[in-house]
This record gives structure tokens, C-alpha cells and sequence, in this order.
């Protein structure tokens, strides 16, 4: 009897979730070969960067071993980058691997499939702006993340050797979704850290962080009272938030707004949008929209080839009114769980099932300082508005459902355990 081949690009949230779970259920029984393929040899739950970022979350111990939990979950996991899909010999072709030091370790190589699913997430979209990229952080992978610290600690220590001499630190951030608005809470949590850690003269006071939205308002996405809740937080903590600015060129001294207004900065974010990786546009003649993304029937089948399956960021995604998926954590993780519905029945012979999204509400973190959000979303008539210890317990929670889901709850409930523990003898901010 042959064996079907599923090969899962992306080893993030969705597509990491569904490699354990065919692994577990297929692969340890022999009855499908399950390979994951990342460019990364570990994974993060990507709503955590902006913790990596600030050094409030130390990924070293926080992040998952690909090769190790492949071993132990029944998949084969390749390090490496897609480069392109032959849609006719069903194959997946891998990008040359290089070395730290530029050097070749594998050449082009391929990987047979009977079924494809690309979870390959999104990028930062920063929509053309002159000068985004060559002085501003995305923040969307770890690598950004890692950067962004690199970059804030030696800001902070520079406050620290010239004391009352120096300027205020300075950080704007674009984009007034979850990923700034946490952020800029966590910037003012690290400051007040770093002053414990005997930093002196770096406090909350000569932080100076600028949050810049072009919408009306921060939080777009979540209603009205709880983005102008966030928005009052932000003030008290001493954040500038400034709505109904348009960026227009980033410069090495900081952001143009249309308006001709500087807004100083010695470190920028940009935080104001997403789209797919540039080349899902080109890709094996799929259908893709204007954002990249490659555009799938509701049963998270790609338009033009039943054999391949895109869930995650990288899906258009229809709903029943007209709109699309939004790409957030939780789509993702209800898409893998789809998808490992409809693949098994694709292998049975059985008739697939639509995709039907379900919100269950947002919650944004800030910080040490409060959480607030919306829980059932459209599950209730309207949204339950939450904040503080129940909404940060709530937020806790949702990565703790993901770890539950790669790990299973006893395993989870271990690193819980161990995660308390560690907090009383690990540093509260990661200084290195």
C-alpha cells in the first residue's frame, strides 16, 4: 500500500499545530509520511516577539526545538526555505541552504508530495514608504526581534554611562494594532526593570515613546470602548499616541508625517500592516490577491489545485458576509485544526467540509500594567468587554491552549510549573 506524503510549509502557530497533530495520529502509525519545512530550527508564538523584544521573554528557554519535537510527535522536519512548487511532478522546491558564513550546506533539493500546506504566515507591509526599510524594525520574526533588543539595550546603557548628559531615549512605533500597542506598553515595563537591575538613569521618566496610528483610533479591529480603553492606559504610562497621522518617509532621525511634522526618534517600528512573502505572488501559477496572499475555496483548498492547502496568514480566506479571515493567532489555530479534518477525509475518499470562522474575541497585554479585550465576540449579542487580572488570566491562557496543543495538557501543566519556579531566580528582564 502507498503511503501519502503531507508536507507542511511554515512552522508557525497553524502549521506547527497541524504537523503534530498528523504526526501523532499518522505518522507514528505508518500511515503517512508528515514532513514540516522551516527556515528556522526553532519556534515562537509569534504574539510573544514583542516580549523577545524588550527582553521580558528570554526565547532560549521559551522556544521549540523543530528536530526534537518532530522526533517525538511522529514527523520529519527539513530545515529550509520554499523556493518554488512543481505543481505537475508534485514537488516542493527547497533554496539552496547557506551557512552563517555564506557558504553552501545544501544545494536546490526538492520534496515529493501527494498533499501540500503552505502556513508560511506574513510579513510587515509597509506599503512603499521611502525609507521604511532601511531604518525601521519589522517586527514579525524573531531574528527583527532579537535586533530590536540588541539595538534598545545599547540605548539604555548609553543612558546609564552619560547619566544627566544624555538626551531622553526615543522610540516611535508605527502601526497602532496589537503588536505596537503591546509593545509600547513593554517598552516602559523594561525601563522600569532595567533602573531595578542598577541601570540608573533610565526610568519611565526619560523614556520617551511615540505610538503613531493613521486610523482614527488604535485598535481598529476591537470595538470602540476597548481601543479607547487602551488609549487611556498608554496616556498614563506616558505614551504619545497620535491618531490620524500618516507616516510618509522614515529618515534616519526619524518619521516624516504628512503634515511636515518630525517625530524624533534614535529607534523605530514598523508595525502598520501586513501582507504574504513577495514571492507567493509568482508561485506555481496560484491564484493570489493584492496582498499575496493565495486566495483558497472555504474548504482552505487553493483555488487552482485541490492538493494543496494554505491556512494561516498566507490564506484569503472567504466568510459568509462577504469579508475575508483576519489573519490573527486564532484563525490560525482554528485553520490547522480544519485542515486536519479535511486532509484526513481527502485520504479516506470522503467529501471535505467549509472553513467557518469563529470569533472568540481579542485581547490585547500590556504590559505588567493591564490587559483589556473583548471575549465570545460574535458568539454573544455583541462583545464582553474585560480588563485587568480576569482579562491578563484570559490572555495567559491563549498560550497556554497552544502549548496544550503541540504538548498535551500533562506536559503542559509541567512547563507551567516550571516557567513559576523559574521566575523566582531568573532575572525579570533579559540583559545579554
Amino acid at each position: 500500500m502507498t503511503i501519502s506524503r503531507i508536507v507542511i510549509v511554515g512552522g508557525g502557530a497553524g502549521g506547527l499545530e497541524l504537523a503534530t497533530r498528523l504526526g501523532n495520529k499518522l505518522g507514528k502509525r505508518n500511515k503517512a509520511e508528515v514532513t514540516l519545512v522551516d527556515k528556522n530550527r526553532t519556534h515562537l508564538w509569534k504574539p510573544l516577539l514583542h516580549e523577545v523584544a524588550t527582553g521580558a521573554l528570554d526565547d532560549g528557554t521559551d522556544a521549540v526545538s523543530y528536530r526534537a519535537h518532530a522526533a517525538n510527535h511522529g514527523f520529519d522536519f527539513q530545515l529550509g526555505s520554499m523556493s518554488g512548487i512543481d505543481r505537475d511532478k508534485k514537488q516542493l522546491i527547497m533554496a539552496p541552504l547557506l551557512g552563517e558564513d555564506g557558504e553552501q550546506v545544501l544545494p536546490q533539493r526538492s520534496i515529493d508530495y501527494d498533499y501540500l500546506v503552505i502556513a508560511i504566515g506574513s510579513v510587515s507591509n509597509d506599503f512603499g514608504t521611502l525609507g521604511v526599510k532601511e531604518h525601521c524594525i519589522f517586527l514579525d520574526s524573531p531574528d527583527q526581534a532579537h535586533r530590536f533588543h540588541r539595538k534598545m539595550l545599547d540605548l539604555f546603557f548609553r543612558l546609564h554611562v552619560q547619566g544627566a548628559e544624555s538626551d531622553p531615549l526615543r522610540i516611535a512605533i508605527v502601526g497602532g494594532g496589537a503588536t505596537g500597542v503591546e509593545l509600547s506598553a513593554e517598552l516602559h515595563n523594561a525601563a522600569r526593570q532595567m533602573k531595578s537591575y542598577g541601570v540608573r538613569h533610565v526610568s519611565q521618566s526619560n523614556l520617551k515613546v511615540s505610538l503613531v496610528e493613521a486610523g482614527e483610533r488604535i485598535l481598529p479591529a476591537l470595538p470602540p470602548r476597548i481601543s479607547g480603553a487602551a488609549h487611556q492606559e498608554l496616556t498614563k504610562l506616558g505614551v504619545k499616541v497620535s491618531t490620524a497621522t500618516m507616516v510618509t518617509e522614515a529618515t534616519s532621525e526619524g518619521l516624516m508625517t504628512k503634515d511636515g511634522h518630525l517625530i524624533q526618534a534614535d529607534l523605530m517600528v514598523w508595525a502598520a500592516g501586513i501582507k504574504g512573502s513577495d514571492f507567493l505572488k509568482d508561485i506555481a501559477d496560484l491564484e493570489t490577491n493584492r496582498n499575496n496572499q493565495l486566495v483558497v475555496k472555504p474548504t482552505l483548498q487553493t483555488s487552482r489545485d485541490d492538493s494543496i492547502y494554505v491556512i494561516g496568514d498566507a490564506a484569503s480566506c472567504p466568510m459568509g458576509d462577504g469579508k475575508f479571515v483576519p489573519p490573527r493567532a486564532q484563525s490560525a489555530h482554528q485553520m490547522a485544526s480544519h485542515a486536519y479534518k479535511n486532509i484526513r477525509a481527502q485520504l479516506n475518499g470522503e467529501a471535505q467540509s467549509d472553513y467557518v470562522y469563529k470569533d472568540h474575541g481579542s485581547l490585547v497585554s500590556l504590559s505588567r500594567f493591564s490587559t483589556v479585550g473583548s471575549l465570545m465576540g460574535n458568539l454573544t449579542n455583541g462583545s464582553m468587554m474585560v480588563e485587568g487580572r480576569i482579562a491578563r488570566m484570559v490572555y495567559i491562557s491563549l498560550y497556554r491552549m497552544h502549548q496544550v496543543a503541540l504538548h498535551g495538557y500533562f506536559k503542559t501543566a509541567m512547563v507551567t510549573f516550571s516557567d513559576k519556579i523559574s521566575r523566582v531566580f531568573k532575572p525579570k528582564l533579559k540583559l545579554h
